[in-house]
C-alpha cells in the first residue's frame, strides 16, 4: 500500500505544468497540477486550467438534422403505442395501424351476421361516421355495443383496432406486455402476448417468460446498471436491457413497415427522427438506460445519436395541449351540457364535429389534425401566464410547471419536475392486498408463482371493472375469479373460496352465485384512495412553492386521468382553491401526440430547471482558514486542496436550451490517450467537496484523445488542454470536447450507468 502511494506521488514531477499560469502574473493565478491525491486519485485526477468562475455560458441555437418523418414511442407502464407525422404535413398526426381496416356503411352494419366473425370491434367512447347520401346514413355505435365486422365493400369509413383487446376499451395503444419463449427469444408484444400467454397450458406457462408493467422497475432500482435484471411472472430473470430492447424493436419494426407501405419512396437512411418518452422525474441513469435500449433495439446507432430524442412525458403533454381547441377540452369546474357528470362522454355534436375535422384531409380515422398555430385556450393566454401539467400514468404522477414566454412562442420551466410512485398500478396493488386479506398472503404468493397465466387473467378482470368505477356509480361490481384460482384454492386450503370470504374480516366483498367476487362501489372507490390522495398531496405541495405562485390552470393528462374517481377528487380538492382543472378529451393519447410535436420542434421548451447540482472533483490551491486541514496535500513544496467539488450547474438553476457551461482540463501525463473525469451530483446547491453528505458519483466523462502534432502550436504535451462544454438545457445532459492543441474534437460520453 505504501509503495503504490509513493508511486502515485512520484508521478507529479513528470507533468511539467509548474510554469503554466492563467493571466499575467504567476503569483496571482497559479494553476494546480493535475495528479490526484493519494487518498482520492480516481476522484481528483484532473485540475482546472481556468479559474472556477467560468465565463458567461454561451447559448447556441440547436441545428436539428433533416428528417422526413417523426416517429414517437410512448413507452408506458401499463400501455404503449407509437404515432408519426411527415415533415411535409406536420399538422397530421397518424396513430399506429393495428389491424385490418373494415369498410362498411350504415345499411351494411344492419345486415351483418353477428356470429359471422370472431373479431369484435369495440367503440368507446362513441365514434362518429361522416354523412353519406341515400341509405348510407351515419350511424353511431354505442359504447356498450359490440359488433362483429367483416371487410365489406363500402365508402363510409375506415376503423382500426389492435388485434385482441378488452370489451368496452378503445385500443389506440396496446398493453405493455412482453412474451419471450422458454429459450428467451422474442415471441410477441401487447395484446397478442397477453392472449397467447393466457391460452398456454398452466404447466407450459411456467417455462415462458412473461413481463408486464416492468417500466418502473428501472426507476425504482437504486443501483441501475446495464446488467440490472428483471423478473418475469414465473420468477425467471432476464437482463432488463434485453427486455426493453425487445419491446422497442417491436415498435420499430411495426412503425417502419407501416411507413414503407404509406411512403415507398421514403429514404432508408436518416429519414426518421425517433422520439422516446420517459417520466420527467426519472434520473439521468434511467434516461440513459432507455437510450441504451434504443441502441440495442436498432432504432438508431451510436454514431447517429442525434436522431433519437428523449421527451419528458409532462412536457410532451404540455406541447400538445397548446394546440387544442375548446371543444377538445373538458373543464371539470363546469358540468357538461345536459347535466352530464364528470368523466362521462362528450356530446354527440362535438364528436361529429371532431370526426369531420379529423377526416377532412385523411380517410383514416386514426389521423388527428392539430392547429398550425395554437388553440383557442392558448390564444387567450398572455405572456407570463403559468400552468401545471399533472401526468397521471400507470406508474407515477409527474408534475411540471410551465410559463408562457410569449403568446405564440416558447415555454419556460418554473420548477424542477416532481412527483412520485402514485400511478394506476397503485390501485392494482391495493386490490392484491385485499386478496391477501381474504385468502392469505402465502396463498396469493404461491398462486402467482405456480399459476402465473391465471393470475394475469385475474388482473385483466379487475382492470375491466376498475375502469368502470366512478364517484356517482350505484350498485356493486362483479369481478370474475378464474376457475384455476377457485380450484387451486380448494386444493391448497381444503375449503372453497366462499368459505374464505365468510371467515375473513372483509365484509364489503361477497361471493356471487355466478362465481364472482361482488364488491360494493364504495369498496372499489376505497382502493383508489391511497393513490389518489398521494397525487393530490403532491399537487398541493407543488402549488405551495413560492416559485409557482399565480398558477390558475391545471391540465390533467395520462391514462389514469381517464378515471372519473381521480377527476372528481382533483376537482373537489383543487377547484375550491380557484384552480381551473382541464382534461383533454383524448387524455390517454395526449403524451403520445405531444411527443410527435416535440420531435418536430424540440426547442419549444426553451428553459428548463436543473433537478440537481452537477460538478466534478478537482484539485485547487490550498487556502489556510478556508479549506479544512484534512484536505491538505503537499507535493513538491506546493500545497493543494483535494476532493474539491467544482460545480457546473446548480440545482434549481434555469438553463436555456443550447446553453453551454465550459471548463478546461489537462491530462495527467504526457502522451495520455484517454482522460476519465468523474461526475458528481447532489441535491444541495452549496456542496464544496465530493465527500460532503449527499454528494454521489453519478457518471464518468470519458474523453478519447488523438495524438497531438508535435510543436503544432508550441505547446508541450504536458500542457495539453481539453476544453469540455456541457449542455444542461435539454432533456439529457450532453457533452462535447475539443483538444485545443490540435483543434480537433474529441468524443465524449457521460456514463451514468457505470459501476
Amino acid at each position: 500500500m505504501a509503495s503504490s502511494r509513493a508511486a502515485r506521488m512520484l508521478a507529479v514531477p513528470e507533468l511539467g505544468l509548474q510554469g503554466l499560469y492563467i493571466g499575467s502574473s504567476p503569483e496571482r493565478s497559479p494553476v494546480p497540477s493535475p495528479p490526484g491525491s493519494p487518498r482520492t486519485q480516481e476522484s481528483c485526477g484532473i485540475a482546472p486550467l481556468t479559474p472556477s468562475q467560468s465565463p458567461k455560458p454561451e447559448t447556441r441555437a440547436p441545428q436539428p438534422p433533416p428528417f422526413s418523418v417523426v416517429v414517437a414511442i410512448d413507452f408506458g407502464t401499463t400501455s404503449s403505442g407509437y404515432a408519426f407525422s411527415f415533415a411535409s404535413d406536420p399538422e397530421a398526426i397518424h396513430m399506429m395501424s393495428s389491424g385490418i381496416p373494415c369498410l362498411f356503411s350504415a345499411a351494411q352494419v344492419q345486415r351483418l351476421d353477428r356470429g359471422a366473425c370472431s373479431a369484435l370491434l369495440y367503440l368507446h367512447p362513441p365514434s362518429p361516421l361522416p354523412m353519406l347520401p341515400g341509405d348510407q346514413q351515419p350511424c353511431l355505435l354505442k359504447a356498450d355495443m359490440a359488433m362483429p365486422l367483416t371487410p365489406q365493400l363500402g365508402i363510409q369509413g375506415e376503423l382500426w383496432k389492435w388485434e385482441g383487446g378488452d370489451p368496452g376499451v378503445a385500443h389506440q395503444k396496446t398493453p405493455t406486455c412482453l412474451l419471450l419463449t422458454p429459450e428467451g427469444a422474442f415471441h410477441s408484444f401487447g395484446y397478442t402476448a397477453r392472449d397467447y400467454y393466457h391460452d398456454l397450458d398452466p404447466e407450459e406457462a411456467r417455462d415462458w417468460l412473461y413481463f408486464e408493467k416492468f417500466k418502473m422497475k428501472i426507476h425504482s432500482a437504486t443501483d441501475l446498471t446495464l446488467k440490472t435484471q428483471l423478473e418475469a411472472v414465473n420468477g425467471r430473470k432476464m437482463p432488463a436491457l434485453e427486455v426493453f430492447a425487445h419491446a422497442l424493436r417491436f415498435f420499430k419494426e411495426h412503425a417502419l413497415q407501416e411507413l414503407r407501405e404509406q411512403c415507398p419512396s421514403l429514404p432508408e437512411k436518416d429519414a426518421v427522427r425517433w422520439v422516446l418518452t420517459v417520466p420527467a422525474i426519472w434520473k439521468q441513469p434511467a434516461k440513459q438506460f432507455m437510450r441504451e435500449a434504443a441502441y440495442l433495439a436498432g432504432l438508431v446507432s451510436r454514431e447517429d445519436a442525434e436522431q433519437l430524442l428523449i421527451a419528458l412525458e409532462p412536457e410532451a403533454a404540455s406541447v400538445y395541449c397548446r394546440k387544442l381547441r375548446l371543444h377538445q377540452l373538458m373543464d371539470l369546474s363546469s358540468r357538461a351540457p345536459g347535466g352530464g357528470r364528470l368523466g362521462e362522454r362528450r356530446s354527440i355534436d362535438s364528436s361529429f364535429r371532431q370526426a369531420r375535422e379529423q377526416l377532412r384531409r385523411s380517410r383514416h380515422s386514426r389521423t388527428f389534425l392539430v392547429e398550425s398555430g395554437v388553440g383557442e385556450l392558448w390564444a387567450e393566454m398572455q405572456a407570463g401566464d403559468r400552468y401545471v401539467v399533472a401526468d397521471c400514468g400507470g406508474g407515477t404522477v409527474d408534475l411540471t410547471v410551465h410559463q408562457l414566454e410569449q403568446p405564440h412562442g416558447t415555454l419556460k420551466e418554473l420548477y424542477k419536475a416532481s412527483g412520485g410512485p402514485y400511478g394506476a398500478v397503485g390501485v392494482d396493488l391495493a386490490f392484491e392486498q385485499l386478496l391477501c386479506r381474504i385468502f392469505g398472503e402465502d396463498f396469493i404468493a404461491t398462486f402467482k408463482r405456480q399459476r402465473p397465466a391465471a393470475w394475469v387473467d385475474l388482473t385483466i378482470a379487475f382492470e375491466a371493472r376498475k375502469r368502470t368505477a366512478g364517484p356517482h356509480r350505484a350498485g356493486a361490481l362483479n369481478i370474475s375469479l378464474p376457475f384455476s384460482f377457485i380450484d387451486f384454492y380448494r386444493k391448497q386450503r381444503g375449503h372453497n373460496v366462499e368459505t374464505a370470504l365468510r371467515r375473513s374480516s372483509v365484509n364489503f366483498v361477497k361471493w356471487s352465485s355466478q362465481g364472482m367476487l361482488r364488491m360494493s362501489c364504495e369498496a372499489m372507490n376505497e382502493l383508489f384512495q391511497p393513490t389518489v390522495s398521494g397525487i393530490i398531496q403532491h399537487i398541493e405541495a407543488l402549488l405551495a412553492r413560492p416559485e409557482v405562485q399565480g398558477v390558475k390552470l391545471l391540465f390533467l393528462v395520462g391514462g389514469f386521468a381517464e378515471s372519473a374517481v381521480l377527476q372528481q377528487a382533483v376537482q373537489a380538492s383543487l377547484g375550491a382553491r380557484g384552480l381551473r382543472v382541464v382534461v383533454p378529451h383524448d387524455v390517454g393519447l395526449t403524451i403520445l401526440k405531444g411527443a410527435v410535436l416535440f420531435g418536430q420542434a424540440p426547442g419549444v421548451v426553451r428553459v428548463r430547471r436543473s433537478p440537481l447540482t452537477y460538478g466534478v472533483g478537482v484539485l485547487n490551491r490550498f487556502v489556510a482558514g478556508r479549506h479544512p486541514p484534512d484536505k491538505l496535500l503537499v507535493r513538491d513544496g506546493r500545497r493543494w486542496c483535494t476532493d474539491v467539488f467544482e460545480r457546473f450547474v446548480a440545482a434549481e438553476q434555469s438553463v436555456a436550451l443550447g446553453e453551454e457551461v465550459r471548463r478546461s482540463y489537462c491530462p495527467a501525463r504526457p502522451g495520455q490517450r484517454r482522460v476519465l473525469i468523474n461526475l458528481y451530483c447532489c441535491a444541495a446547491e452549496d456542496a464544496h467537496f465530493i465527500t460532503d453528505p449527499g454528494v454521489r458519483k453519478c457518471g464518468a466523462l470519458s474523453l478519447e484523445l488523438e495524438p497531438a502534432d508535435s510543436g503544432s502550436d508550441g505547446a508541450t504535451p504536458g500542457r495539453r488542454e481539453i476544453r469540455a462544454a456541457m449542455q444542461f438545457g435539454d432533456t439529457e445532459i450532453k457533452v462535447t470536447a475539443v483538444d485545443v492543441s490540435t483543434n480537433r474534437s474529441v468524443r465524449a460520453a457521460i456514463d451514468f450507468l457505470s459501476n
